[in-house]
């Protein structure tokens, strides 16, 4: 995520603006008295700056000094909206004294329009508190407000109705990423009743609900921040599973029956859910071209990293996978389909609305806020088989590069993108909301606004006047009224409300299925459910009878927690004609034992089409830990031929890949009257298989196999399998493994470097004829690394180390070895060059192409910048090319790893468990085993040479980085 605010346009010049601004933020934290007030002089019109539908509107409800750095938002029964500030937002990589900071820590906001005019006229601070440190996460539910800031979920209790909170509460503590992105997003209420909310793949989690239940979850990712220097993968659960990455979480709502809802995502924002019960999410990347928005089905597995958080997915790529199927391990049985990829981007907040006021052809509308592409984004999600296509548009933005059919007016490229939608949100009047934070970058873990410039913009359709109703929980009347409205957490006190009268408001909740509006009717079902025999019984009746399969799919949803009945409702909806309905009936099963569920499972698997990877990967949810019982049974219905089999049960195979299928595998791909797809197909499901029986299977199909591409890809699955999952099933002989024996010749320098009797001038050019090779150049770096050379040495052998020809010797040595003075640029010098692009061009291929690409042209060891122009202004391109170690990107923060052998290698960490897999700067993957460690230090120094190692003028980088903002991948 990259945070952001907007500094001008609005009803005020931005001069004008920026001086209130600065006062009010002197007067609040005398943090910035030696800081200048920027020179802002242009005035705007809001209803200019942005592409809107034809028939809305949107206008300035709120800006600073009413808001700072707005995070995050929610709303409450009343209409007003509560902010999450960001005030002292990654204070380790932003000077207090040069950013507004508050000492007494980050602040929540209450903002209200109280005349109704559609403008934001009061402020004030319902909290701040030292213990917010950028708190990601807002949702006020009744009295309580829960915010979200890592390591915990914080519950403020106003008892008395004064704004101002009684009781601070730890609600839940132990999840990582302390002043991270990475880390605790907001809470928000289900239309069941249960409490929903995330957290990022800043690990590790350790969280234990107050029903004694503990979350264990990592990965191999850490970094990012100071305090984000250690992770954990393959934790196991109180559950008995290993949840990995990014997760999402459901409880009830005294905090107990913690459960995991789905996992592995990289940094999911929020997830938001309509009242059908479903689940969706957008998706950070690797600073690639993969952001993406989903559905997420429940206990989904999102595919970031692999199955136990062990590897990367640049350690699992696989020949000819583009980035998008490689980084969510799309190609991977037990991975759920990834949805839109959105490109470049940083996603942010997302909700779904479900009111009235714009039509019906917007209701139901999923909204995703992506702050680094400048826009929200708006799906219709339309049912396909088990799951749903996501079909995108640009509802709101600033900027005209992926949206057809509009005229753009004439407005400095730049300034469009100063909108950064940090949060969407639906309002109590029917009105979106939005949250905006401007900054010259995005993520990253850096601002370069100075002044924590915030707004909130309120979008209506022309003509109407929404207004905030008044509701009143004290009556049914009202409390229905509340469980109605569009804003997602006012109606849970409707539901709460009516939940605490039982059978006594059935017939009152009934009436609400007559509704035209299905999203009223989910909510109604939902809710009789829980209301005695009575309600109950409906809700029976409509998974039996109802006609729309959305309703019948709420209805089993809302059924399945009743324990004793459940195999009963299963047993109706396994055989219902939607596949949306069956895939539920799967999901649920997968607690379920064998000789309850296999009955279900085997009518559940009559209903699948090998077409429908959704249904695919629910039959898996459902035979979980139950695999080689499903597949006897199953087998027995096909022929005795592997090779005949049909392709829904290949499939099945592929994706439950039992033990007992390896022999009828390896049948499969050495068959020679097989398609090619089907023999590659079993070959994959052998390589996921971590037995003795499978590595020797594989073996025997790369050497027998009469086809070459099966040859090939066995031969591949082995040499990659030897690296981790099947490192210990065989004796590998150390074939293809990194070789860390030192040459004779590099050893006896070495010699003679560290031989404190011999003469300085000999040690000094043992060193440097050491400094001129990969590996004599490793033992360098390592030996300063441990302060085994003296400054005499260190500066002896500087000069040559660093003009060293390998680049990962050149890079790591900067680290330790004495860099000579260069020159220093200044942002705003370069500015005052025209760029040219044909040249920047040629910049590029000349000095990025070896690690970065754009379309087909260059290499994939740092980012894909095919998309970089897309997400940053020319302030942001200069600073990441001049400053490229202020602010390292996700998943490129590389690792130093010296071997026992005295050796020094630099990369990427790509793996780590089995055996421990970097990237090196060649893009060659180097294999260490456990035992050749001696130890292993993340650096400070990323792959990036700065601009002033690569030799670029003031007018390359004008050049470069007018060329870098021409790079937009148009068809996303």
């Amino acid at each position: 995520m990259g945070f952001i605010k907007k500094i001008g346009g609005s009803l005020l010049t931005k001069g004008i603006i920026m001086l209130m601004v600065f006062s009010f933020a002197c007067c609040a934290d005398n943090r910035m008295a030696d800081y200048q007030t920027p020179v802002l002089n242009y005035q705007t019109n809001v209803e200019n700056d942005f592409i809107v539908p034809e028939g809305w509107q949107i206008s300035l409800w709120a800006e600073s000094p009413s808001l700072y750095n707005p995070t995050n938002m929610d709303v409450d029964e009343k209409g007003r909206i509560w902010v999450t500030e960001a005030v002292n937002y990654r204070d380790f990589n932003n000077d207090p004294k040069h950013h507004l900071n508050f000492e007494k820590g980050d602040r929540v906001m209450i903002l209200e329009d109280t005349d109704g005019d559609g403008i934001s006229d009061t402020s004030k601070v319902f909290v701040q508190d030292k213990d917010l440190v950028a708190p990601l996460g807002i949702a006020v539910v009744g009295n309580k407000v829960f915010v979200s800031c890592a390591p915990t979920l914080f519950v403020y209790t106003d008892e008395n109705g004064d704004d101002v909170p009684d009781k601070k509460e730890a609600f839940l503590t132990g999840f990582g990423g302390f002043d991270h992105d990475h880390s605790l997003h907001s809470l928000v209420v289900g239309p069941d009743g249960k409490w929903y909310f995330n957290t990022g793949n800043a690990g590790p989690h350790r969280v234990t609900d107050k029903g004694g239940w503990q979350l264990r979850s990592g990965s191999v990712y850490s970094g990012g921040t100071p305090y984000n220097d250690k992770n954990e993968p393959a934790q196991v659960s109180d559950d008995g599973r290993i949840w990995v990455g990014g997760l999402a979480l459901r409880m009830n709502n005294k905090g107990k029956d913690l459960e995991v809802v789905g996992h592995n995502f990289r940094n999911s924002y929020e997830v938001a859910l309509d009242s059908y019960g479903n689940m969706w999410q957008n998706d950070n990347d690797d600073q690639v071209v993969t952001c993406r928005v989903s559905w997420l089905m429940e206990g989904g597995n999102a595919g970031y990293f692999n199955a136990n958080g062990k590897r990367t997915w640049q350690a699992d790529r696989k020949p000819g996978q583009d980035i998008f199927t490689a980084h969510w391990h799309q190609d991977d049985p037990g991975v759920m389909p990834a949805g839109d990829n959105t490109g470049a981007g940083s996603p942010t907040g997302v909700v779904v609305y479900e009111g009235d006021a714009f039509g019906q052809d917007y209701r139901g509308m999923l909204l995703s806020a992506d702050a680094g592409r400048n826009v929200i984004f708006a799906y219709q999600p339309s049912p396909n088989g088990a799951g749903f296509d996501l079909n995108r548009r640009d509802l709101i933005t600033s900027t005209p590069e992926s949206t057809e059919g509009y005229v753009w007016n004439d407005i400095d490229e730049d300034k469009q993108k100063w909108f950064r939608p940090s949060d969407v949100a639906v309002g109590t009047d029917g009105a979106i909301y939005i949250a905006d934070w401007y900054d010259p970058v995005v993520g990253g873990h850096q601002m370069m606004d100075t002044v924590g410039y915030g707004r909130i913009y309120r979008i209506s359709p022309k003509g109407k006047n929404l207004t905030i109703p008044k509701i009143d929980l004290s009556t049914v009347e009202g409390q229905i009224d509340a469980l109605l409205n569009p804003a997602i957490n006012v109606r849970s006190q409707g539901f709460e409300k009516l939940l605490e009268q039982g059978e006594q408001v059935v017939e009152d909740v009934k009436k609400i299925l007559d509704s035209d509006n299905p999203y009223h009717q989910s909510r109604a079902i939902w809710l009789l459910s829980k209301l005695g025999n009575q309600g109950n019984a409906i809700v029976k009746n409509v998974l039996k009878n109802e006609p729309d399969p959305r309703l019948r799919t709420v209805a089993f949803r809302a059924l399945k927690d009743d324990a004793e009945s459940f195999l009963k409702y299963a047993a109706t909806a396994a055989n219902d004609p939607s596949p949306q309905v069956r895939r539920e009936v799967a999901i649920s099963l997968r607690d379920t034992p064998w000789e309850e569920s296999s009955a279900l499972i085997k009518e559940l698997f009559k209903g699948y089409n090998d077409n429908d990877p959704w249904y695919l990967e629910a039959l898996g949810m459902a035979m979980d830990g139950k695999e080689e019982m499903t597949y006897r049974e199953l087998l027995s219905d096909q022929p005795k031929d592997p090779s005949k089999w049909s392709e829904t049960f290949a499939s099945l195979v592929w994706r439950i890949h039992p033990k007992s299928a390896i022999t009828a595998l390896k049948d499969r791909a050495i068959s020679e009257g097989l398609s090619i797809n089907s023999k590659h197909q079993a070959v994959d499901a052998l390589a996921f298989i971590n037995y003795r029986e499978a590595v020797a299977a594989m073996i025997d199909i790369q050497k027998s196999s009469s086809d070459s591409t099966v040859r090939e890809m066995s031969k591949w699955w082995l040499n990659f399998r030897k690296s981790n999952d099947w490192y210990a099933l065989w004796n590998w002989e150390a074939e293809g493994g990194a070789s860390f024996k030192i040459p004779e010749k590099i050893a006896l320098l070495n010699e003679m470097l560290l031989n404190k009797d011999a003469p300085k001038e000999k040690r000094i050019d043992a060193g440097n004829q050491m400094a001129k090779s990969l590996i004599g150049g490793r033992l360098l770096i390592s030996l300063a690394a441990k302060t085994q050379l003296s400054d005499e040495l260190i500066s002896g052998i500087s000069e040559e180390i660093l003009n060293n020809p390998a680049l990962e010797i050149r890079t790591l040595a900067s680290e330790y070895f004495i860099k000579s003075k260069g020159k220093h640029y200044a942002i705003p010098s370069i500015l005052k060059h025209n760029g040219d692009t044909a040249k920047g061009e040629s910049v590029f291929l000349t000095q990025c192409t070896s690690c970065h690409k754009n379309g087909l042209t260059g290499n994939e060891i740092g980012p894909d910048l095919s998309s970089i122009g897309e997400k940053f202004d020319k302030t942001g391109i200069l600073d990441a090319i001049i400053n490229p170690n202020a602010s390292i990107v996700f998943g490129y923060e590389p690792v130093m790893i010296r071997t026992k052998s005295g050796q020094a290698f630099y990369g990427f960490l790509l793996s780590e468990g089995e055996t421990t897999v970097l990237k090196d700067m060649t893009g060659k993957q180097i294999v260490i085993a456990p035992d050749d460690i001696e130890s292993k230090e993340k650096m400070k120094t990323g792959i990036m040479p700065s601009a002033m190692a690569l030799g670029l003028t003031e007018q390359d980088l004008a050049n470069l980085s007018a060329y870098l903002l021409t790079l937009k991948n148009s068809t996303l």
